[in-house]
């Protein structure tokens, strides 16, 4: 099987298996599953969704999980994304020589320029061709040497929030993300500033999950001291508590899961529903963490009982109402009789946010494997083929 032809987590699990020379027998034994198990995953009966796995199975094979969980070429649902993502990676490549080869713009210029990125009316396809140019100037004018720290303190939110978080959401690969969010920890360095270094250390912890760096990512969040004396400085420690949760889940630490999710919910009482730092946290946020980490220790029927006490129009980003159900529609894929039900709650994250669905590889993957199970002509076949076409999946 070409690379060209990996459509799937599995798949892509299958060609490195061979290439390496190891059985499923051998590779299943040193990764903690059966082997029964893996031949599913390999044949798209069942998703690779839990990143444990996806860890263990690339620890063995002496591969980066970013290999298994890469897009396939090409990319779904494209459109100008991928030139979008070239045009942020020569940016980036400018700026860490010290060349951005931008304009010297005033601050208050940046600022508008980077809050319209967040206005609900911004076209989503535009922030990524807005993205290069901001950077290239953010920069510049840093170098100018005015407005400095205001201007670092944009920098350390602008490469959190917006390049590596737009970047995440678009499937970029881990590499170009991680310089990102250390192009944001260096300009909060600079600022020595508690709240800066904790926004940016926050960015930089959901790197290291997805590159399965769990002990990194905890002695990041063991470092941090943020003060919890304000509204805003309350919501970033909640979304650290957070990221601490699926740290533990994530790394098969399911006794250290729960006390800082009830952590997190005991802030986001306090603080309602917020948007600090454009991190959205409040309680319906917490919810949805709460489900992430019940989905990554394999407990699909208490993820989809949570889903339950969730309204996702509570929160102010359409992305984490996609979240939401797509996140329940994980949780119900796995329950027997429930595969209906999976299909049009993906479907409802789609229409919310496409490119959310589309180019999340843990979402196509559990699309691949409703593919095996859905009846062909039931009445949802049609809709689950639909979102399987669009993310690039074969049909």
């Amino acid at each position: 099987m070409d690379a060209e032809e990996a459509r799937t987590i599995g798949q892509q699990l299958r060609r490195i298996r061979k290439s390496r020379g190891k059985s499923r027998r051998v590779l299943a034994e040193l990764a903690g599953m059966s082997r029964t198990t893996l031949q599913r995953i390999e044949s798209g009966q069942r998703a690779l969704d839990k990143r444990s796995e996806v860890v263990a199975l690339a620890t063995v094979l002496q591969i980066a999980p970013s290999e298994l969980t890469r897009l396939p070429v090409p990319a779904p649902a494209n459109g100008e994304t991928d030139s979008a993502i070239g045009a942020v990676r020569q940016a980036l490549m400018a700026v860490s020589r010290n060349r951005p080869g931008g304009q010297v713009v005033s601050v208050e210029e940046l600022r508008a320029r980077v809050q319209a990125l967040h206005d609900p009316g911004y076209p989503r396809p535009d922030v990524g061709a807005a993205l290069p140019s901001l950077i290239r100037d953010l920069h510049t004018s840093i170098a100018a040497g005015q407005d400095v720290a205001e201007l670092l303190g944009m920098a350390v939110l602008f490469h959190t929030q917006d390049t590596r978080g737009w970047l995440w959401l678009h499937g970029a690969p881990l590499d170009l993300r991680w310089q990102a969010s250390c192009f944001a920890q260096r300009a909060a360095q600079e600022l020595d500033n508690p709240t800066a270094l904790g926004v940016a250390a926050w960015g930089a912890v959901i790197e290291m999950i997805g590159g399965g760096a769990f002990d990194l990512a905890e002695t990041e969040l063991e470092s941090l001291s943020v003060p919890t004396n304000s509204p805003e400085s309350m919501q970033l420690a909640g979304m650290l508590a957070l990221s601490r949760s699926l740290v533990a889940a994530s790394d098969r630490r399911p006794g250290d899961v729960d006390a800082p999710l009830e952590y997190a919910a005991e802030l986001a009482q306090r603080t309602g529903q917020g948007n600090a730092y454009w991190m959205g946290f409040g309680p319906t946020n917490v919810g949805i963490w709460r489900m992430t980490a019940a989905l990554e220790v394999g407990d699909h029927a208490g993820a989809a009982a949570l889903a339950e006490g969730v309204n996702p129009d509570e929160h102010p980003s359409r992305e984490r109402q996609a979240t939401y159900w797509i996140e329940y529609g994980r949780a119900l894929a796995r329950l027997r009789g429930r595969e209906a039900d999976a299909v049009m709650a993906f479907r409802r994250g789609e229409i919310l946010y496409p490119i959310r669905l589309q180019r999340n590889m843990f979402a196509r993957d559990v699309l691949a494997e409703l593919l095996t199970r859905v009846r062909r002509g039931s009445p949802v076949d049609r809709e689950l083929r639909g979102m399987a076409y669009r993310a690039g999946l074969p049909v």
